[in-house]
């Protein structure tokens, strides 16, 4: 791949210098934030929080936000698109878990999975606090 705009912020690229070496392998290539750029991705993370009222609709908002900067900055696209994976395993992942511990609850033994399910519901919620964070406080972000 030519551009970094064209792999949609997912897939890091290294910049070749004049004579065609890569740069160092241990410090990949950097660029700088805005903080228009740094805002879009705090607010990508916090898409999760629309979870708590709808449901699922966090990670079509974080999918929105991808679709309006994957092309204009490969920062928010990058962030943007973490935010829409990382919500949808956690949707499911406690969608089932809800699911099994409701159906065994009819056999007693799902009342001892209640409050693991409950850690389980929060834990989306505290990682994307953490998340948006630190997409605020990080001034360069790694290509």
């Amino acid at each position: 791949m030519g551009r970094t705009h064209e792999n949609y912020g997912m897939q890091r690229e290294y910049a070749r210098t004049g004579g065609g070496a890569f740069d160092s392998p241990y410090r990949p290539p950097t660029i700088s934030a805005t903080k228009n750029e740094r805002t879009w991705a705090v607010l990508t993370h916090l898409t999760t929080f629309i979870n708590t009222f709808t449901g699922f609709l966090g990670p079509v908002a974080a999918f929105v936000i991808w679709l309006a900067n994957r092309k204009s900055s490969p920062i928010v696209a990058s962030h943007a698109m973490r935010s829409v994976v990382y919500q949808v395993v956690w949707l499911t992942v406690i969608a089932a878990g809800w699911a099994i511990t409701t159906a065994l609850t009819a056999i007693l033994i799902g009342y001892l999975l209640w409050p693991v399910m409950v850690l389980i519901t929060i834990a989306p919620f505290i990682h994307a606090s953490v998340a948006a964070y630190d997409a605020w406080k990080e001034n360069k972000v790694y290509l």
